[in-house]
Order: structure tokens, then sequence, then C-alpha cells
């Protein structure tokens, strides 16, 4: 639980009732969370995320159906559920029980456990969304794509996605001593954050990846730019550096290059379930359990929050909600 009084915060595992914002809301006994960086702004006093002054963080969730009015999503279905206001604004998946609006939930596929559904998570469902997008960009096979703070959550599913789609993912971090298990999740070559561009007098930098996924933003996000080939895009969704983008329209104008929001908040219903089926899809050739950091039970998310603020995780940490009592 997460309270903000005075200008105080203050945070806790205590026992409340799940309670329904609708009618129509799905109630789902979780399973299996996930702790996103997101999810540490919303923990922060001065994070500027969280809607409400008291909810249950979360912004990701996976388990079974054990109420619901819809027929689409029938007593016992085995589903995930994120984005919007989960988490935000609402209760989220820190909790053995949550309520959800039907448009938040995708039906999982039959090669995807709840587990595996949450070393996905948010990040998971992201890093595909951008492979899709660079596919669909027209990213010629086994192209080099650039992957920046590849040892995150979602770098490394990102690097896996890929690396399972026979492209040639670039794994850049700032974590070098992650370069072995960064090569083990399939990255062809691990580079450091500052050696994506080159040529810091010219306005563009040497023609280098054919594609790229941006889990930083700020700088790095600019430095992706200058460095794209004729054509090429770049699929960003993070800020962990900066929400700011100082660059100029050089790029975009004698280059062609693209720039591709990733949204997972908001996405549709329809664009959800093709996600989740994609990676369905792809599941038999990545080892989710090699993603995760650590498995938790409530009363260590705290310690994970912090972990995962500063950017000290290796992959994916899980939070089982049930964990005491198993």
């Amino acid at each position: 639980m997460i309270r903000e009084r005075d200008a105080t915060l203050t945070t806790g595992v205590e026992e409340r009732e799940a309670t329904a914002k609708s009618d129509d809301d799905v109630l789902i006994n979780v399973e299996y969370s996930g702790v996103n960086f997101k999810d540490a702004l919303v923990a922060s006093i001065d994070g500027r995320v969280r809607r409400v002054d008291e909810l249950i963080g979360g912004v990701d969730a996976a388990g079974s159906i054990i109420s619901s009015t819809d027929p689409a999503l029938p007593v016992g279905t085995k589903v995930a559920v994120h984005g919007a206001d989960l988490g935000v604004g609402r209760d989220g998946g820190f909790a053995e029980f949550l309520y959800a609006p039907s448009r938040l939930i995708s039906v999982l596929p039959a090669a995807i456990t709840t587990r595996d559904a949450m070393v996905i998570g948010t990040a998971g469902f992201t890093a595909m969304a951008s492979v899709l997008a660079l596919k669909e960009h027209g990213l010629a096979p086994h192209s080099e794509v650039l992957v920046t703070g590849a040892t995150g959550g979602v770098g490394s599913l990102a690097v896996s996605l890929l690396h399972a789609y026979d492209y040639q993912p670039v794994a850049s971090t700032g974590s070098p001593q992650e370069s072995q298990w960064l090569l083990e999740r399939g990255a062809a070559r691990i580079i450091g954050r500052d050696d994506i561009a080159d040529r810091p007098d010219r306005v563009l930098a040497s023609e280098r990846w054919s594609g790229a996924i941006d889990c930083v933003g700020g700088t790095t996000l600019e430095q992706i730019l200058r460095s794209l080939r004729y054509g090429a895009a770049v699929a960003a969704s993070g800020l962990v550096a900066s929400a700011e983008l100082h660059t100029n329209v050089y790029p975009f104008i004698t280059r062609a290059v693209a720039l591709l929001g990733i949204d997972a908040v908001e996405a549709p219903s329809a664009t959800r379930q093709h996600v989740w089926e994609r990676l369905g899809d792809v599941a038999p050739h990545v080892d989710f359990s090699a993603l995760v950091d650590r498995e938790i039970g409530l009363e260590r998310l705290d310690d994970a929050l912090a972990t995962i603020k500063r950017g000290g995780t290796r992959g994916r940490i899980l939070v089982r909600p049930a964990f005491a009592r198993d």
C-alpha cells in the first residue's frame, strides 16, 4: 500500500479487501506481478506519475479469472493485465486479488504460463511491440539492431526477442560486467553507453544501425538518431535518462530515418492481444527463466523498487503475492 499525507510517503503490506470500480470489472487471482521502473516512480514522492494519494501499486499482473461477466473472459482463463491507470490511479498488481476492466486484460497464449507472462510483463510487451514496429517499418532480416539499456527489463527482453527472430542485437550497456549474460541472451556483441555514435563534431554521425530499440531516452536517443542508416527507424519507449530530446531535422530529411513511439499503456485491446499472440509464437525459442533477476514476496517490495530505480537490475524482478503462504 502506498499513502501520501502532508507531503510524506509511506509504504507497507497490509490486509485490504479488493473492491471493484465498476459492475463489469473482472476479478483476477494474481499469481505473479513484476517490478517496473514505473512502479518505482509511483512509489516516489517526486515521481509525478501516481494520480491518487492512496493505492496498491503494480502496473502489471498475471493470474486466473475468478469472477467475470464478460463472455470472452470466462472463469479460469489465464490472463495478463496491464496499462491505463492500473497501479497508477487505481489498485494494481501488488496484491493477491485484483479487479480490472476487460479492456486491459489479454488472454494468454497456451505457450505462455502466468510466470512467464510476468517475466515478459509490461517490459516484454513493450519490447515485442518495438520489434514488431521495426519489422513493419521494413527492417531487413539478419540486420544489426542496437538495443540500449540492455540489462534492464525492456532491453534484455528485446535482445532475446531479436535473437529469436534471427536479427543481430547489439547490446549497449553501462554494466560491462554483465557482458557474458547479455551474450547468453542472444546479443551479437556488446558496446558501451558512449559507443553509439561517432563524429561528435558533425551534425550526423556515421551510418551504423539498421534499426534500434531505445529504452533510455535523452542524449542516448539523440545519438541513435544521428547514427541510423538511411531509411532506418528507432522504436523509442524509455525516458530513464531524460524525457527531453534535443536534436535537429537532419536525420529525418537527409537520411529518411523514423522515430517510432511505443506505447504499452493505452494500447487498444486488439493491439494487446496481437502482441501477446506474437509473444506466444516466439515463446518456445526464449528461455524466460534466465531473464529473472529474483523472485520476491510483497514484504521485499521496497528494496526491489529502490534497486530498479537506481538501475541495479539484471532482467526482471518477479513478485508472488502469496509467496509467504506457499
